[in-house]
């Protein structure tokens, strides 16, 4: 599996899925004009991953903001993570952070953690 890196800007997060490292993290602000654009390869290389599994993957989440438009493609980044957890492809943990004063982060990922069937932790910073 190739790695992909995505540098974070002011409206894209900064994305890095390497496996030679083990880091899975999407950290940032997210409101990107074109959010399906800017999250396909993500969704590409989870499609890659697919059918190139690893063993296990501890998938960092740490979004400082998103807009309406990006929650949407997070939570198609989570339910693919859960049909390849749920396959039995790779063991997949993903773990949600939000600063821990931002009630609207840690909602956000008591709802996401509500919708996939895979491990899910929230942890504030």
């Amino acid at each position: 599996m190739e790695k992909l890196h995505l540098v974070g800007t002011e409206d894209t997060p900064e994305v890095l899925l390497d496996p030679s490292s083990n880091k899975f993290v999407i950290s940032g602000r997210s409101l990107p004009e074109d959010v399906t654009t800017f999250y396909q390869p993500i969704m590409d290389w989870l499609d890659a991953l697919e059918n190139n599994p690893l063993s296990a993957i501890k998938f960092d989440i740490k979004l400082e903001y998103f807009n309406t438009a990006s929650s949407k493609l997070i939570l198609d980044i989570l339910m693919k993570l859960e049909e390849i957890h749920t396959s039995g492809a790779c063991k997949i943990n993903i773990v949600w952070h939000y600063q821990e004063d931002d009630e609207d982060m840690q909602e956000a990922g008591d709802e996401y953690k509500d919708l996939v069937e895979v491990p899910f932790e929230i942890v504030a910073y």
